[in-house]
């Protein structure tokens, strides 16, 4: 392409996807002088939300909730959890297979009553 002497060209793409994930594709343009391959990848995110738990259990008790983690991406999903504060247990590493829910079980066990 020839653009008045500009060397680039804009080449505006419009992606919606139904979940997050990794989304790879290629863009082939030709012409009668050359041909092109460009490949593009899109990581998606999901939206992030604040969550809460609340353990109401005797003292000295431990009690473990199940948090479930859904994979709808088109990969498998290896998780690597960091927990924070005094008494919270669970798995550091954890794997979520394509279109499978795995239960994160994430367990309080308190020393004191707090």
């Amino acid at each position: 392409f020839f653009l008045g002497g500009s060397d680039t060209v804009g080449f505006p793409i419009k992606f919606t996807p139904k979940y997050a994930g990794c989304y790879r594709c290629q863009i082939l343009l030709k012409s009668s002088w050359d041909i092109r391959v460009y490949e593009i990848e899109c990581v998606v995110n999901a939206e992030q939300a604040d969550a809460q738990l609340e353990f109401l259990n005797p003292a000295y008790q431990t009690v473990t909730q199940e948090i479930p983690i859904i994979n709808k991406s088109s990969e498998d999903w290896r998780f690597e959890a960091v927990l924070e504060g005094q008494c919270f247990y669970g798995p550091p590493v954890m794997n979520v297979r394509v279109g499978e829910t795995a239960q994160y079980p994430l367990t309080f066990k308190p020393v004191a009553e707090c």
